[in-house]
């Protein structure tokens, strides 16, 4: 692996979005304290006629046009900057309009800027509180000299005990995280970079940037709380990053608790959910009591009831119920943790020093019970279903489905499960269709680089090797186990299940691999050059793509057939996926309707389901470019 800690560049803390946050409102806050002046002495009469009082008069500075009349009740310690306050409405945000102003507050060593609304504050001490922020009805909000805001904390990723411990900071990335956990020798250059971004991040005064809104907040110290941040009943924010912008809002409400954590634009935290010692990185949330420790969260991943510790999980993740997730490494994503699965055997007794690396797009079912350790990395969009307990183990056939046996075998452990290699492929493929179209419709963030495509080389490679072990089976066996098919984990496989997830899987690397030939014909059409097969076939590509896709097609002997007779075989097998995306949602409705009476007249059918509809409109898309392009092609 390569890691950008081990390069030259890429490690810059000046590059990051953070700090040159930071830098730009240090720059604003020293001009806006340089363009004040003392107060006058008819200012202070003033202010003390409207019940205000002062450590010391002096030790206040002010706008140039500063006018007392909208500061009311307040007391003043320290050097405290006061900006122009001329009652302005401002919009707290909970459809109330409020005067700017100072009213009812304690105010210490702080500069507010112009606008802003500082009402019923118990103690607002060493704060940058920058132009059109509200204050309102909240206790204290503080912040030391020396605060990082929750920057530089050590998380234990994986193993609970130590060994892949990451330093966070607020532009962290899932796929710098994942590099620091796993190129350890990256670490040296890795702390150097921290180092360097701590003395940035050390500004000596907390932020609320312009626009934010506190309201109703029981205690927030040390903490950086970025442009229009919204935070509304919260219980703690306790030295913590909150990055967020104008369009971008991020929130944090209703008693919830954030404390030595990192959270990155348009996150949310709500409904007494709890994060500690994590990063949230952009557009994803927590709520309903759910709990996030030592963890880093990927964007568009949403954590709610259940409990996340000591985890990577990457973006699209579903973890919408009562559920664990202890000491899992899941960069990539793309899954769904069902109600009641633990997920989180990292302790032998011995030490919690145990950990699962999940696949891609993997799906725990309900009340799922995963036995560390347990590599499920080179088994992407595999099914573990409802109510199976799996043993510690590394699976490596993609697409799958660990069941409970469905029957028993003579010689075979009872607690082994069965594994049905390329089932979500055979029996599931609406499943994988919607995925895809969901991760483009839903994905909010703007800063992660992901694919949405299910079928890409790395995968297609993992389906190409998982198919290859099955193949290598020269004995004929009711069953067979890791000892026979190596991949195969604690779980066994039929031999029925054998030849019919090798047909699988052919199926789906021949339409890669033709798919690949398809666009490279229609590209040549496109840029008015004639279609030379056996160019394409024989002569190596510097399109990457491409090149992954002829090579696979030499090896699968798809070339020893004519381009037409390929594009036909292509249209055959694309007429066979549409028509097992739309059969497997069918099995629903099929299903339903025996058993509630109702069942069709509260449910969509499967012929009018948003992705089999936009399954078929792409099939015909597909078959009319097809067809358009048949006579422009060579006759052999």
């Amino acid at each position: 692996m390569s890691c950008r800690f081990t390069r030259s560049a890429g490690n810059d803390p000046d590059e990051c979005d953070f700090i040159i946050e930071l830098g730009r409102l240090g720059k604003k806050r020293k001009a806006t304290c340089a363009a004040m002046r003392p107060l006058r002495g008819d200012e202070i009469r003033a202010l003390e006629a409207l019940g205000n009082r002062a450590e010391e008069w002096g030790a206040l500075r002010v706008s140039a046009n500063f006018v007392p009349d909208n500061i009311c009740n307040n007391r003043f310690l320290g050097a405290c900057f006061l900006g122009s306050f001329r009652g302005v409405k401002v919009d707290t945000g909970n459809s109330m309009k409020i005067p700017s102003g100072i009213v009812d507050s304690v105010i210490m060593d702080s500069v507010i800027a112009d606008e802003c609304c500082i009402w019923n504050v118990k103690g607002l001490g060493n704060y940058f509180v920058d132009e059109g922020a509200v204050l309102f009805n909240t206790g204290i909000v503080s912040c030391s000299s020396s605060a990082v805001f929750g920057n530089g904390r050590e998380i234990a990723i994986g193993i609970e005990t130590g060994g892949r411990e990451i330093l966070s900071f607020a532009d962290m990335t899932i796929e710098t995280a994942w590099e620091i956990a796993t190129c350890r020798d990256a670490m040296g250059s890795y702390r150097n970079f921290m180092k360097k971004y701590l003395e940035k991040a050390r500004v000596g005064y907390g932020v609320a940037a312009a626009g934010c809104r506190i309201r109703n907040c029981q205690r927030i110290t040390n903490s950086f709380l970025g442009e229009s941040c919204v935070c509304d009943n919260v219980t703690l924010i306790e030295n913590s990053t909150i990055l967020c912008s104008a369009d971008e809002a991020a929130g944090i409400s209703d008693g919830a608790f954030v404390r030595n954590s990192c959270l990155q634009w348009g996150c949310h935290v709500g409904s007494m959910a709890i994060v500690d010692d994590s990063v949230m990185t952009e557009h994803s949330h927590a709520e309903r009591h759910g709990k996030i420790t030592s963890s880093i969260i990927g964007p568009n991943t949403g954590i709610a009831e259940g409990e996340v510790t000591a985890c990577i999980v990457g973006p699209f993740v579903g973890f919408h119920h009562q559920a664990l997730l202890i000491g899992a490494l899941w960069p990539q994503g793309k899954g769904n943790v069902a109600y009641g699965a633990n997920v989180g055997s990292n302790h032998t007794s011995k030490a919690p020093d145990q950990e699962i690396y999940c696949g891609e797009g993997m799906f725990f079912g309900l009340g799922t019970s995963i036995k560390f350790p347990a590599d499920y990395s080179r088994a992407p969009y595999s099914i573990v279903a409802t109510g199976v307990t799996t043993l510690p183990q590394r699976v490596e056939f993609p697409f799958s489905l660990i069941n409970s046996p469905s029957g028993r075998f003579e010689g075979l452990s009872p607690a082994y499960n069965e594994l049905v290699p390329a089932w979500v492929l055979s029996d599931n493929l609406y499943a994988v269709a919607r995925n895809e179209g969901k991760y483009l419709k839903r994905n909010m963030a703007r800063r992660l680089t992901f694919s949405p495509e299910v079928f890409r080389p790395e995968i297609i490679d993992l389906m190409v090797q998982a198919r290859e072990r099955l193949r290598s089976v020269t004995e004929v066996r009711e069953f067979y186990t890791d000892a026979h098919i190596p991949g195969t984990g604690k779980n066994f496989i039929t031999g029925k299940n054998l030849v019919r997830a090798v047909e699988t899987y052919s199926r789906h690397i021949e339409r890669y691999c033709l798919t690949g030939l398809f666009l490279q014909c229609k590209q040549s059409i496109a840029e008015h050059n004639p279609v030379n097969y056996s160019v394409l076939a024989q002569t190596a590509s510097n399109d990457t793509r491409w090149e992954h896709e002829r090579s696979l097609c030499v090896a699968e002997g798809i070339f020893k057939r004519t381009l037409r007779e390929n594009l036909a075989r292509l249209s055959e097998l694309m007429d066979d996926m549409t028509a097992a995306i739309v059969a497997a949602k069918e099995k629903d409705d099929k299903r339903g309707q025996k058993i509630m009476s109702d069942y069709m007249k509260v449910h969509t059918p499967a012929k009018d389901d948003t992705f089999v509809k936009e399954s078929v409109a792409k099939h015909q898309a597909f078959r009319k470019e097809l067809d358009g392009i048949l006579p422009l092609l060579p006759s052999v």
